[in-house]
């Protein structure tokens, strides 16, 4: 089965592909640079991306899917198109008009993922990280019932999570599954590189793979849905080759063995929260 065609079965009939792309664009990377990786992904054979309200890049993958549409290399049913609602647009009399204004960003009718981005809710309005004159993010009181993404990584490796959604027919999301492009807003600076674990890289060789195709591998092996990101040609093509491999047991159970509990994105905006950092196992 090649990478375009590998799909995970929704508990709705639906289909997810196996191997998503992400969009977040951190502070520092140029403005043009979404619209042409996304742009790349597709022509290299992604058909499941990843975007949110808060990244600021819908507008960027509208265009690129519109694009591609226009060139007759997808249709619109060929794209698996997921985005976020926002923090400050928890409130259920704002979804349907935050929702609204991610299909005016993406040029769609309809998204085929919808969900909370973060399990926080904060003060409505148009600022995206309010604070007060401290500095302190403003919190909102909303009941929030499910929060269906989660970060998922091998230092974090969500395995009572996984087994409870599995038992539930449930499918797992996992982002910062190559260990998050380390943005100072969500990452804390001293937290250990993913990519460079020895562990890691020593089955890499092994196999004669990226780490990143590795960390990738050992998720969809696991059944998860897995979501990738770059902004270089090189990599997002590499990305793709996960499904040309397999890891044995042994290499998986090595894998499993890297598990800390460390969450990369605890994201120091929800320090306010009774729940924060986040750290429960679930």
């Amino acid at each position: 089965m090649s990478s375009k065609q590998q799909l995970v079965k929704l508990n709705d009939g639906h289909f997810i592909p196996a191997l998503g792309f992400g969009t977040y664009k951190p502070e520092e990377v140029p403005e043009n640079k979404p619209l042409e990786a996304i742009n790349l992904a597709i022509e290299a054979g992604f058909r499941h991306i990843d975007t949110a309200y808060v990244y600021q890049t819908e507008k960027d993958v509208g265009q690129a899917i519109q694009s591609k549409i226009a060139a007759g290399l997808v249709k619109r049913d060929d794209i698996f198109v997921t985005t976020k609602l926002w923090c400050t647009f928890l409130r259920p009399e704002l979804v349907q008009s935050s929702l609204e204004k991610s299909l005016k960003n993406l040029q769609l009718d309809y998204v085929d993922l919808y969900i909370i981005h973060y399990p926080i809710s904060m003060k409505p309005g148009e600022d995206l990280f309010p604070v007060d004159e401290h500095g302190k993010t403003l919190l909102d009181t909303v009941d929030i019932c499910a929060t269906w993404e989660v970060e998922c990584h091998l230092y974090l490796n969500q395995s009572k999570l996984l087994n409870y959604c599995m038992s539930k027919d449930i499918v797992l999301v996992a982002y910062c599954a190559l260990g998050s492009q380390r943005p100072k807003r969500w990452v804390d600076p001293n937290s250990p590189v993913l990519l460079n674990d020895p562990v890691l890289c020593e089955v890499a060789k092994k196999h004669k793979r990226s780490p990143a195709q590795i960390s990738l591998r050992y998720h969809l092996q696991r059944g998860i849905v897995v979501l990738a990101q770059s902004y270089k040609e090189n990599e997002i093509k590499e990305n793709l080759q996960v499904f040309e491999f397999e890891l044995p047991l042994e290499d998986m159970k090595l894998l499993d063995d890297l598990n800390r509990n460390l969450r990369y994105t605890p994201a120091p905006f929800g320090e306010g929260h009774p729940e924060y950092p986040f750290s429960d196992e679930f």
